[in-house]
């Protein structure tokens, strides 16, 4: 049954409390769905050898960059059900919630023949190590003959988190993270499967998570309730869940693009710095997913404000959202540099892999906040409608300045620091540029809410 509890409303009372009970959870979340990658990393690294953690890194950058386009979809159902939510659109959020079911399908299994037949191919372009790339091609395609269930549970989330409900997701991948590390142990230690058990213990932990979303939306009452027997794509739904979602998805892969160059430029150095760079870049991953549960909250609670006509809400939800993302950013970045030898010693005991994983952090975390910026920035656009600009500004701003970067002053300098910093160099400029967006696009609004104000006033 769909219960109001699970529910909240975006468009009345307090907001700051709020967008916290909201954010808590998804970013519980966001941790949990780190630790899929986390305990396939680190129990890569104490049991199957240095290779091993080397294979499931190298992966990382090439699965993004496979699956963001799609994952971006995800947010347009985001926007969408949130707006019709708003606006009390029962028979359009019901259609949307079954398009986006079915679209997460048909994606899945198009996604995952593409990662079966062409892994070892991506990675070679990549200039994945030989001692490397038999492991790595390995995991990719087992990771990706699941990527049906992936899709499905981040499409079915999204429609929860877009009425507010963000603690059943959390649930749902609480059990299933239980079972991914229960099943990395078994498959890595007992049977000693190596990068194979790793990447089966993920994709079946997944197909728990997915399982218990459908089940949710299944019984749900209301307009978010799934029938099967009503499953298919509304076309009018799914060209706007496209519309916002494929910019989103784009900026995601270009990001994506990007890395898999900085990847590239990092697997030039060996695989003891591959192994580094893994276990570094899972620990920045945590810090990270606490402060993109704000870019969730300003998406969902600006897209239901708009619905509802409230636009006199929408610059209080992003002031309050971008102070929520840099406390968080700064608390969980100090922590992880605080405890960050004892951190990477469950990814590790090899002290140059250490070494080279503390280089990176030293170079991360200090300004990873101003990420966080730039996100929830990115959030409160989309849940605007606008989602094709922060896709340019991205673009242009993180990953051509990063790109151009690499082919310059990585050229003249090709080291570690020359590289790791181009990272805080262009999410600072990023956000800056998208808060300017942010006001452009705000006049209309801010000149409405004055004339209805002279209005009332004249009254």
């Amino acid at each position: 049954m769909q219960s109001k509890t699970y529910e909240m409303d975006m468009c009345n009372g307090p907001l700051f409390r709020k967008i916290l009970i909201f954010a808590v959870p998804l970013m519980i979340s966001g941790m949990l769905q780190l630790l899929f990658n986390a305990a396939d990393v680190a129990i890569a690294g104490r049991y199957a050898g240095r290779h091993a953690l080397a294979a499931v890194g190298a992966t990382g950058s090439l699965v993004n960059l496979m699956t963001n386009v799609f994952i971006g979809f995800s947010v347009g159902v985001n926007v969408l059900v949130a707006q019709f939510y708003g606006a009390g659109q029962d028979e359009n959020v019901n259609q949307t919630v079954h398009t986006a079911i079915a679209l997460s399908l048909i994606c899945g299994v198009v996604l995952a023949g593409v990662g079966i037949l062409l892994a070892e191919l991506f990675l070679s372009w990549m200039g994945t190590p030989d001692d490397v790339l038999d492991h790595a091609a390995l995991y990719i395609r087992i990771y990706f003959a699941g990527m049906p269930v992936i899709l499905l549970y981040n499409f079915g989330s999204a429609v929860l988190r877009s009425v507010g409900d963000t603690r059943r997701p959390l649930y749902y991948l609480m059990a299933a993270g239980v079972v991914n590390v229960l099943l990395n142990l078994y498959f890595v230690i007992e049977w000693e499967m190596g990068v194979a058990g790793v990447a089966l213990a993920t994709v079946l932990s997944q197909c728990i998570s997915a399982g218990l979303v459908v089940r949710c939306l299944l019984k749900a009452e209301g307009s978010l309730r799934l029938d099967l027997k009503k499953l298919k794509i509304h076309k009018s739904k799914m060209k706007r869940i496209i519309r916002t979602g494929l910019p989103a998805g784009l900026q995601g892969s270009i990001f994506s693009l990007s890395n898999v160059l900085i990847q590239s430029s990092v697997n030039s150095f060996g695989s003891v710095v591959m192994a580094g760079n893994t276990a570094a870049s899972n620990l920045e991953g945590f810090a990270y997913a606490g402060m993109n549960a704000f870019h969730h909250a300003a998406l969902c609670f600006t897209g239901q404000n708009l619905g509802a006509g409230r636009q006199d809400r929408v610059g209080k939800v992003l002031k309050n959202c971008l102070i929520l993302a840099t406390i968080t950013g700064l608390a969980l970045s100090g922590l992880l540099l605080l405890f960050r030898e004892q951190l990477l010693g469950l990814y590790t005991s090899d002290a140059e892999v250490t070494r080279y994983a503390v280089l990176r952090l030293s170079w991360f975390l200090p300004l990873f906040f101003t990420c966080g910026w730039m996100d929830t920035m990115v959030g409160t656009l989309r849940g605007m409608g606008y989602s094709i600009m922060p896709m340019i500004v991205s673009t242009i701003g993180a990953c051509g300045l990063r790109i151009l970067w690499i082919f310059t002053i990585f050229v003249w300098n090709p080291t570690l620091g020359t590289l790791y910093v181009s990272y805080p160099i262009t999410w600072f400029i990023t956000a800056v540029v998208h808060m300017i967006c942010y006001y452009q696009v705000r006049k209309p609004y801010r000149t409405a809410q004055r004339e209805k104000a002279g209005k009332e006033k004249g009254r």
